[in-house]
């Protein structure tokens, strides 16, 4: 099969975000289960390990729904959407890697990279 790049950075995109969450759920099993347990509402903002767990899951959804409207861009050759896409992405990316240099969201920098030159035409 030969996909171009611009659907492998966008397919790539979309799976961060669920992997984002599913990670997020395998990791913080523990904190999530204590949050249902005590009845969900108003229960994360206490303690830092529910407030991380809540707001790592929460991140997944917005990086999903940019996979998803990059694979729609692509599919509609819509190049100038991939590069912002790409363009938000590195700029998130970047902040993040300099503020947590070990983090992976060295992957997000790369795969938003890779969506600034689809949408430069730069790579096809």
């Amino acid at each position: 099969m030969n996909y171009a790049w611009g659907h492998i950075a966008a397919a790539s995109l979309f799976a961060l975000g669920i992997l984002h969450m599913v990670f997020g759920v395998a990791r913080f099993r523990h904190p999530l289960a204590a949050i249902v347990r005590e009845g969900v509402f108003d229960r994360c903002g206490g303690d830092d390990q529910r407030r991380l767990a809540c707001w790592f899951i929460a991140f997944g959804a917005p990086l999903s729904l940019c996979g998803h409207l990059a694979l729609r861009a692509n599919e509609a050759a819509d190049l100038a959407t991939l590069g912002l896409i790409g363009l938000y992405g590195c700029v998130t990316a970047s902040a993040g890697v300099i503020a947590f240099p070990r983090s992976p969201l060295w992957g997000l920098l790369a795969v938003s990279m890779v969506l600034i030159a689809v949408g430069k035409g730069w790579l096809v």
